[in-house]
């Protein structure tokens, strides 16, 4: 199935997918060179250190983090708008994976309020004296695994919606097939850090093919917009419909 016709809600969707795109990278970057400087793996007393000595910026990083889950909640809304008329079962089957990978992402953040809460060693923890660096070492070890979740469910909604992209021929080809490769490293690379977890020591390297495409894909709505797709076969019009007309007609 190749689209044509294009109304007024997906070119509106779209601009708002595409400025999305960009807002929510931002917003995402921001929470997470900031959970980055103050989060130390495997190391309670320094992460309670920085924590304590940066309480307002890391709680700024929590707030960033659920704008990113809203903002990225109507981003997928956006996307379902546009591609809805090229496939309606796999545009669901795409909603429904980025759903999954924001209800994880937001949990990640309910996380790092209980992180918060340990390193400032509330009333409540107090049958736990002597033993809250080890219990924040496993929430944080448990809060770093909740992102692969994450990622494996956005990798595979964003392969789903590439293809999409790649069928409707609204964007660019190389474009909408740059995402499907995207997406599908970054769905395979979270789901091996699971089993393999020495490949988090590679960082975000495998994330940077996602990230050409989302500040790409942002980019080229915000300002190009969608365009029609070129159908397969071109429709008979004018003269040539004129011509079969004849053809039919018995001699």
């Amino acid at each position: 199935m190749t689209t044509s016709a294009i109304d007024n809600s997906q070119r509106t969707a779209a601009r708002v997918v595409g400025f999305l795109y960009l807002f929510t990278n931002a917003t995402a970057i921001f929470a997470f060179s900031v959970r980055g400087k103050l989060i130390a793996a495997r190391d309670a007393a320094q992460t309670a250190t920085n924590i304590l000595a940066s309480e307002r910026l890391f709680r700024i990083a929590i707030a960033a983090e659920l704008v990113t889950v809203v903002g990225v909640l109507v981003l997928v809304w956006g996307l379902y708008v546009i591609l809805r008329p090229v496939d309606r079962n796999v545009v669901w089957l795409a909603t429904f994976f980025r759903l999954g990978e924001n209800f994880v992402l937001a949990f990640a953040a309910l996380l790092e309020l209980a992180i918060l809460a340990l390193v400032k060693g509330t009333a409540s923890l107090e049958m736990f004296r002597g033993q809250e660096p080890l219990l924040v070492n496993a929430v944080v070890r448990v809060y770093g695994d909740t992102f692969n979740i994450g990622f494996l469910f956005l990798g595979l909604g964003s392969a789903l919606f590439s293809y999409l992209w790649l069928k409707s021929r609204y964007i660019p080809r190389v474009l909408a097939g740059w995402g499907i490769f995207a997406s599908l490293v970054m769905a395979l690379m979270s789901l091996a850090i699971v089993v393999f977890p020495v490949l988090s020591k590679l960082g975000l390297t495998y994330m940077m093919p996602m990230g050409l495409y989302e500040f790409g894909l942002g980019f080229w709505l915000l300002i190009k917009g969608i365009q029609a797709g070129s159908p397969d076969v071109a429709p008979a019009t004018g003269d040539s419909m004129s011509r079969l007309d004849k053809a039919s007609i018995p001699h």
